[in-house]
């Protein structure tokens, strides 16, 4: 090994002084074996990650794939920061006094870049507890979105209208987000239907009942549901709810819904309410405009 390193290099070469960290001379045998371990960390991390990521996309599936590529990306970045801090270590850096010294200036970094440092944390959160995973079907803001990658810093994820979405972490994080696949894919669809107040209610309620029951892409397990939820202004309201295992598609299952309830009314001569306005007029208002619009 000495004849290798001395034909590359003269042996003072080796061993000639740089620069000081404290007390410690880093000399260019030093920063070398210390430039190897970071190089030899990131390649770890890939080698590693990719053989993780072959293993989850041969034997995982749905939900469970994307749990475990949150773990994957969670393994890399450990062995990365692993391999940084046995380089500073190898420089002769101080890891305890590096880290004191990084409190303070972690401090003073913090006001100046806080979206950035509270997006960082939020990552490590949600690779950690993998409460939204790639794979996910949540809603942000009414809006439904699939999430296909999850980063330290954001969250990439696909819309219904095929645009992608770029989430800072500290938003999933922050504020109270729907997923529709935490533990399974099942939530229940409702859909409010107003009938005129002259209606069969008990007509009504048959109806609707029936045609819930109908609807073919529901899951069978869970029983309908038929509620009359309120006297409006203009109608008796009836909220409709069956369940169903397909979130993405929740717009076009709810239109099925609706179209098969208005079918359904309409057979059973059952009027669907619309708004309506009643005008009074006083007496002396009313004689006022007949005098006015003569014979």
């Amino acid at each position: 090994m000495s004849q290798v390193l001395g034909a590359v290099l003269p042996l003072q070469g080796w061993t000639r002084v740089l620069f000081q960290i404290g007390t410690v001379d880093v000399t260019v045998s030093r920063l070398t074996i210390a430039g190897s371990v970071l190089i030899g960390s990131l390649i770890l991390a890939r080698i590693v990650g990719g053989i993780l990521r072959r293993l989850v996309n041969r034997r995982a599936q749905g939900v469970t794939r994307g749990s475990l590529q949150s773990t994957v990306r969670l393994v890399e970045y450990t062995l990365m920061i692993g391999g940084l801090l046995l380089a500073l270590q190898t420089l002769g850096v101080r890891l305890a006094a590096l880290f004191a010294a990084g409190a303070l200036f972690a401090v003073a970094l913090g006001f100046a870049m806080q979206n950035v440092i509270a997006n960082f944390i939020s990552g490590v959160i949600l690779l950690l507890e993998r409460s939204i995973k790639p794979g996910d079907i949540i809603d942000m803001n009414g809006q439904l979105v699939k999430i296909q990658e999850m980063g330290i810093r954001a969250a990439i994820g696909r819309t219904t209208e095929e645009e992608d979405l770029i989430i800072p972490s500290s938003q999933l994080v922050q504020s109270t987000v729907r997923n529709y696949t935490l533990r399974d894919a099942v939530s229940r669809l409702r859909v409010v239907v107003g009938v005129t107040y002259d209606s069969d209610m008990a007509l009504v309620r048959k109806t609707l009942e029936k045609t819930a029951a109908g609807i073919e892409w529901r899951l069978t397990k869970y029983k309908p549901a038929v509620l009359m939820t309120a006297f409006g202004s203009s109608s008796v309201d009836f909220e409709v709810s069956v369940w169903f295992d397909d979130p993405w598609n929740r717009r076009s299952r709810s239109s099925d819904l609706h179209e098969a309830m208005w079918w359904a009314l309409k057979e059973a001569g059952v009027v669907i309410a619309f708004p309506q306005v009643d005008v009074h007029f006083d007496r002396d208002v009313l004689e006022a405009w007949r005098a006015n619009k003569g014979p």
